[in-house]
C-alpha cells in the first residue's frame, strides 16, 4: 500500500513525538505504513508512506538517485550565474551535490496558505524556482540555495519519483496501490 501525504509545514515525519508537537498520526489513520524518506518540520508538500519494506528501500537508497522536484521560494533575485552554479552542483560542507536541474517559475497558482507565513522584507525582493535533485542529504536544498546567495524561505516538494503532489489538499492524504475502497482522498 502506498499513501501519498501533502505535509503542512511544522509537522514532523514521525507518528509518535513525546514533546507534544504535530506529527503524521495528527493526519494519517492508515495503519501499518511508514514514511518513504523525510520532509524537514520546516518544508511542505509530497511524503509517500508506504508498508511494503522493499519500496521504500528503493526510494530512499543514494544508489537508486531517486529524483525529487520542489518548488522553492528564496529570498533575492535569481541570477542565471546562481541558477547555473546550481545546475552544476555546489559545494557543501559534506562534499559537492550532483548537478540540479532548476528553473525560475512563477508563483504557484494553487498554493495554500502557511501557517505561520513566511517573514517578508519589503526591501527584499523574492522569486519562486523548481528544482529537481537526484540525492537526499540533510536539507539539502535549503543548503544549495543558501551556498548560492538565494536563501530558502518556503520549500515545498511536489514529486517524488513517479509519484506526484496533484491536487491533494495540504493535510490531506490519498492512498493508492490498495484495494479499490481505499482509492479515495482522505481529511483528519
Amino acid at each position: 500500500m502506498i499513501v501519498l501525504f501533502n505535509k503542512p509545514y511544522d509537522v514532523l515525519c514521525q507518528f509518535t513525538d513525546g514533546q507534544g508537537r504535530r506529527s503524521l498520526a495528527d493526519f494519517i489513520d492508515v495503519p501499518g505504513v511508514y514514511p518513504a524518506g523525510r520532509l524537514d518540520r520546516d518544508s511542505e508538500g509530497l511524503l509517500v508512506l508506504t508498508d511494503d519494506g522493499a519500496l521504500a528501500h528503493r526510494l530512499t537508497d543514494p544508489k537508486h538517485a531517486h529524483r525529487k522536484t520542489y518548488r522553492v521560494q528564496v529570498e533575492g533575485e535569481p541570477r542565471a550565474e546562481q541558477l547555473d552554479e546550481l545546475r552544476r552542483g555546489v559545494v557543501l560542507n559534506d562534499g559537492p551535490t550532483r548537478a540540479a536541474e532548476v528553473r525560475r517559475i512563477d508563483t504557484p497558482q494553487n498554493l495554500w496558505p502557511r501557517e505561520p507565513p513566511i517573514r517578508v522584507r519589503q526591501s527584499v525582493p523574492d522569486a519562486w524556482l523548481e528544482l529537481t535533485i537526484g540525492e537526499g542529504r540533510n536539507r539539502q536544498v535549503r543548503r544549495m540555495t543558501a551556498a548560492v546567495g538565494l536563501p530558502t524561505l518556503r520549500l515545498i516538494r511536489i514529486a517524488s519519483g513517479d509519484y506526484r503532489l496533484d491536487d491533494i489538499a495540504s493535510g490531506e492524504y490519498r492512498v493508492i496501490d490498495a484495494h479499490p475502497s481505499q482509492r479515495s482522498k482522505h481529511r483528519r
